[in-house]
C-alpha cells in the first residue's frame, strides 16, 4: 500500500461534517458575552475542528467493515484501500489528544473537558454502541453534533449558560428529522449492513410520523433565541418562517409515500440550520459595529 497522501488524511476528517461543526462552534463563540483575543478565538475553533476530525477518523476506523458495503461510504479511504485501519486509529487518537490538550492549555479546562466528552460520545457511545444497537441511535448520538456551539461559548466565558444549551437543543432536535429523511431513501443500504435505522426497524410509516413529531418540536425551538432575548427581531422573523417551511416539508413527508419529499426535506434541513446560525452571527456582528 502506498504512503497515504495529504488528501487521504483530509478525507478522514469528514470535512463536510467538520465544516458544520466549525460554523456552529464559531456562532457560539461570537454570541458569548465578553471578548476573546482573535488568536485565542482562532485557536479554540482550531481545537474544535481537530476534535471533530478525530471523531470522524475514529468513526471511519470502527465502521470500516460496513463502509465497504454501503454505497454511500464505499469511496472512503479505508474501503478504497488508500490507508490501513491501524493508521487511521493512530491518527484519530493523536488528533483527540492534541485537540483536547491544546484547548486545556491555551483556552480553558471547561471547553477542553466538553471537547473531550464530545469526542468520546461520538466515537464510543454513538459509533461503537448506539449506531448498531438501537433505532434511537441518531436521537441520542445526535448530541455529539450539538455540542460545538456550547464548546465555543465555553471557550470565551468558561461557562455553559442556558443560552448555549438552547443552541445545543436546536441542533439536537434538528438531527433526527435531518437524518431520518436521509434514511428513508437510503434504507436499503442500512438494511444490507444491519444498522437498525428507524425505517429498517419500525418501517417507513413510523419514520415519517417521527420526522413530523420532531419537526413540530423544532419549529418553535428555533425561535427561542429571540424569545429569550439573545437574538434580534430579524432572527425572530427568519427563524419563524424557516420553521414553518421545515414543518410543511415534514408534513409532506408524513403524507407521502415516495422519496421525493424526503429528499427535499433532507436538502432543506441543511439550509435551515445554516440560515439560523448565519442570522445569529450576522446580527451579532452588526450589533458589534453599532
Amino acid at each position: 500500500m502506498p504512503y497515504p497522501s495529504a488528501s487521504v488524511y483530509f478525507a478522514l476528517l469528514k470535512p463536510r461534517v467538520m465544516s458544520l461543526v466549525i460554523f456552529t462552534a464559531l456562532v457560539g463563540l461570537l454570541l458569548a458575552p465578553g471578548t476573546i483575543h482573535p488568536v485565542l478565538g482562532f485557536t479554540a475553533i482550531l481545537c474544535i475542528a481537530l476534535g471533530a476530525g478525530a471523531s470522524g477518523a475514529l468513526n471511519m476506523w470502527y465502521d470500516a467493515d460496513i463502509d465497504k458495503v454501503m454505497t454511500r461510504t464505499q469511496k472512503r479511504p479505508i474501503p478504497a484501500g488508500e490507508i490501513d485501519r491501524g493508521s487511521v486509529l493512530g491518527f484519530g487518537i493523536f488528533l483527540s489528544i492534541a485537540s483536547v490538550t491544546m484547548m486545556a492549555l491555551l483556552i480553558n479546562w471547561t471547553a477542553a473537558g466538553l471537547l473531550a466528552f464530545t469526542i468520546f460520545f461520538y466515537a464510543v457511545v454513538y459509533s461503537m454502541w448506539l449506531k448498531r444497537s438501537t433505532a434511537q441511535n441518531i436521537v441520542i448520538g445526535g448530541a455529539a453534533g450539538a455540542f460545538p456551539p456550547v464548546i465555543g461559548w465555553a471557550a470565551v466565558t468558561g461557562t455553559m449558560p442556558m443560552e448555549a444549551w438552547v443552541l445545543f437543543a436546536i441542533i439536537f432536535f434538528w438531527t433526527p428529522p435531518h437524518f431520518w429523511a436521509l434514511s428513508l431513501f437510503m434504507s436499503d443500504d442500512y438494511q444490507r449492513v444491519g444498522i437498525p435505522m428507524l425505517p429498517v426497524v419500525a418501517g417507513e410509516t413510523s419514520t415519517r410520523r417521527h420526522i413530523l413529531a420532531y419537526s413540530i418540536l423544532l419549529a418553535p425551538l428555533g425561535v427561542l433565541p429571540y424569545v429569550m432575548g439573545f437574538a434580534g427581531v430579524a432572527y425572530g422573523a427568519i427563524s419563524g418562517v424557516l420553521g414553518l417551511v421545515f414543518l410543511w416539508g415534514a408534513i409532506k413527508v408524513w403524507r407521502g409515500t415516495g422519496d421525493v419529499a424526503a429528499r427535499s426535506l433532507f436538502k432543506f434541513s441543511i439550509l435551515y440550520l445554516f440560515l439560523l446560525f448565519a442570522t445569529l452571527a450576522v446580527e451579532k456582528l452588526i450589533m458589534g459595529m453599532i
